[in-house]
C-alpha cells in the first residue's frame, strides 16, 4: 500500500504538490470512486487509479534498452558531461541507473533500469553473463591472438582477464572482430588488445546476456524492453 500522491508522482504525473491539486479538484479516481485525500492509501498491485478517466498503471521497475552514443558517460549524474540517464526522456522513476558502464567513447547496448536485483545478477562475476562486443582494431588479428585470448591475459596493474572468445571478422592492417567476455574490468577490451600490441579504434557492445541490441536503434535512441525481454532477464 502506498499514498495516492506518491503513486501519481512516481508515475510521472507531476510533483507532489501538483498531484495533490488534481486530487482536491476531483480529477483522480480509485476504482471508479473520486479520491478525497492525497494521503489516501492504494494497493498498487490491484487497484485502478485514473486521472480524468485516463488509467495510470503503476510500474515499480522500468527497463530501457539504450544504444549508447559516443560522448555520453555511463553515470546518473556528472558535472561536465551528459549522462546516459538524461537520454531517457520518457523515464518516470527517478532512481534509474545504467547496468554496468561503457567508456565515454564506446557505443552500443546499455540497460537502464531501477531494478537493483537484476542489475546485480547481470554484473556479478560468478553469474558468468556473456557480453559481446564488436570492435575495429589497429593491427592484424591472427589465430595466435585468438589463442592468447582463449587462455587469458595479463592486462596490467596486476590484473588478469579471464579466458574469452575472440572471433575474427576481418584480418588486415585494420582488423574487425567480435569478442565475448564475462567480466567488466576498467577499459577491459582496450587493455586486452593493448596487451597483445594492438589498439582498439572503435568499440560497440552488441549484447549482454539474453539482451541483444535492437538494430533499429540509432546511437542515442532507446526503447522500453518488451515483456519477453524482461522475463528473460529476470
Amino acid at each position: 500500500m502506498m499514498r495516492l500522491d506518491k503513486y501519481l508522482s512516481e508515475m510521472g504525473e507531476g510533483t507532489r504538490s501538483e498531484v495533490k491539486k488534481y486530487i482536491r479538484q476531483g480529477m483522480v479516481t480509485v476504482d471508479g470512486v473520486p479520491a478525497k485525500k492525497p494521503e489516501e492509501k492504494v494497493d498498487e498491485t490491484c487497484q485502478t487509479v485514473c486521472i480524468n478517466g485516463r488509467k495510470i498503471g503503476y510500474e515499480k521497475f522500468e527497463y530501457y534498452m539504450l544504444n549508447k552514443p559516443q560522448g555520453v558517460v555511463s553515470a546518473t549524474v556528472d558535472n561536465h558531461d551528459k549522462t546516459v540517464v538524461e537520454l531517457i526522456e520518457s523515464r518516470r522513476q527517478k532512481d534509474l541507473f545504467p547496468v554496468g558502464r561503457l567508456d565515454k567513447d564506446t557505443e552500443g547496448l546499455l540497460l537502464i533500469t531501477n531494478d537493483g536485483e537484476t542489475a546485480h545478477r547481470l554484473l556479478a562475476p560468478n553469474k558468468h553473463v556473456d557480453k559481446v562486443y564488436y570492435a575495429k582494431i589497429q593491427g592484424r588479428v591472427t589465430e595466435e591472438t585468438v589463442r592468447k585470448f582463449s587462455e587469458g591475459l595479463n592486462i596490467g596493474r596486476d590484473e588478469f582477464a579471464k579466458p574469452s572468445k575472440l572471433h575474427i571478422l576481418k584480418a588486415d592492417e585494420k582488423s574487425e572482430i567480435e569478442l565475448t567476455i564475462q567480466e567488466g574490468k576498467f577499459h577491459q577490451v582496450k587493455r586486452m588488445f593493448h596487451a597483445v600490441g594492438m589498439e582498439v579504434i572503435y568499440l560497440k557492445r552488441l549484447s549482454m546476456g539474453t539482451l541483444v541490441l535492437d538494430p533499429s536503434l540509432k546511437p542515442g535512441e532507446y526503447r522500453p524492453l518488451e515483456v519477453n525481454e524482461v522475463k528473460k532477464l529476470c
